[in-house]
């Protein structure tokens, strides 16, 4: 049965997906994570809470209630949390936001949609399977393939390199100004603003 609440609040929801624990921090996997880092320093809401296995910030983005969350859950585990949040704060399906990395996507693009499948990402898998539905906001953040013979699993638990810095930087940046543009004019703008090469 897919996911639905009577009353949803007016409140959203956006969840940056990764693993927790030192040894994953600044890997490609967590990039939904340094993406949820970057907005709550900029939104000047900092994580400090637990809640339902997440690591959460309340309070207002551009005049509205939001609440930030990081699961600590490992990825595949992510839609247990998400879930548990959604229900508690009423969060309709249309004010949520998922942000994760993504391999089909060049490394420095961004895509939102409005619906999809997993591309092949466990911790939207999760989510889906938990939801009863693909059809919620995603932001997808493209880390590229893995180069040469490597595992796709070694190469999105590899640390983002030096080289990569620069552009990193400027992802991050677009990737709050689209959390920033969903919440205050809504998604199809954030789409039309912001898919494609950030920079």
């Amino acid at each position: 049965m897919a996911y639905s609440i009577e009353k949803p609040s007016e409140t959203y929801l956006i969840a940056g997906l990764g693993n927790p624990g030192l040894e994953y921090r600044q890997t490609r996997h967590n990039f939904g994570f340094l993406a949820l880092d970057t907005l709550a320093e900029d939104a000047k809401l900092p994580l400090k809470k637990v809640k339902f296995k997440a690591m959460i910030a309340e309070g207002r983005l551009e005049g509205k209630p939001v609440v930030l969350a990081k699961p600590l859950t490992f990825m595949n585990e992510s839609g247990t949390s998400i879930t548990s949040l959604m229900r508690f704060f009423k969060i309709d399906l249309e004010h949520l936001l998922i942000i994760h990395d993504d391999l089909d996507l060049p490394f420095g693009t961004i895509r939102m949609r409005a619906d999809g499948g997993t591309s092949g990402q466990k911790g939207m898998a999760s989510i889906i399977e938990r939801l009863g539905t693909q059809t919620f906001p995603r932001m997808r953040l493209g880390i590229g393939h893995p180069p040469g013979q490597m595992e796709p699993a070694d190469y999105v638990l590899q640390r983002f390199s030096k080289a990569d810095d620069e552009v990193l930087k400027i992802v991050l940046q677009f990737a709050v100004e689209a959390a920033q543009t969903f919440v205050r004019d809504g998604l199809v703008t954030a789409m039309n603003r912001y898919n494609g090469e950030a920079g």
